[in-house]
């Protein structure tokens, strides 16, 4: 069984994953940035966003090294980056600043970022990703390791589309003003993690030395 697939791999890539993505910790900025729409919207920003995800650390997993060598570019920088969008995205929220953009360019932008990227697909994520295909290499079970991978990815994007997919349920509980309330709890948690992003971005930069 090993030979063809290693559930070690698996096991281990898919807990780290769902750790480092925190799929229940996504509803409360899910519902914070689309609650307030219709229905539709709602289901086409989750599939969106997760399909963006997916396909983000799916092809940071196959050639992300082989990118980030070529550009010069480290995971902190990634990280710092990541840290600032979010950062810019959490002030609207905590502001309200965005509240007259267009509908429809809204709707794009949320489920495109900061929902599927950097808050899904984000630093620690792809750093996984680049790290396990890396690992999988020096191992020598190549295929094996590979194959594993990829079933991780795919497990974890199917629970996180079913975790967004189906918080439509609790707004029929909190109502009008408790997905206004969500949306500042979530600006306030997206800048606390694009914060504790860029500091460990500054921490990383430190230790790497000149």
């Amino acid at each position: 069984m090993n030979a063809f697939f290693n559930v070690t791999v698996f096991t281990t890539f898919t807990i780290t994953l769902l750790v480092i993505m925190d799929p229940p910790g996504t509803i409360p900025v899910f519902l914070g940035l689309v609650g307030r729409k219709s229905a539709e919207t709602r289901r086409i920003a989750a599939r969106q966003a997760v399909l963006v995800s997916f396909l983000l650390i799916s092809a940071f997993a196959v050639i992300g090294e082989a990118v980030l060598q070529y550009l010069h570019i480290g995971i902190p920088a990634l990280r710092g980056a990541g840290g600032l969008l979010l950062l810019i995205i959490a002030l609207d929220l905590l502001t309200g600043s965005n509240k007259h953009e267009p509908e429809e360019v809204e709707d794009v932008n949320v489920a495109l970022v900061p929902l599927g990227t950097p808050l899904l697909a984000g630093p620690g994520a792809i750093a996984a990703a680049i790290v396990e295909v890396r690992h999988a290499k020096e191992s020598g079970a190549v295929v094996s390791g590979y194959l594993a991978i990829a079933a991780a990815i795919v497990v974890v994007h199917i629970a996180l589309y079913l975790v967004l997919r189906y918080s439509s349920v609790i707004i029929r509980l909190i109502k009008e003003s408790g997905i206004i309330l969500l949306a500042k709890i979530a600006g306030l948690l997206l800048a606390s993690i694009a914060v504790q992003q860029i500091a460990l971005s500054i921490r990383d930069f430190i230790q790497q030395g000149p």
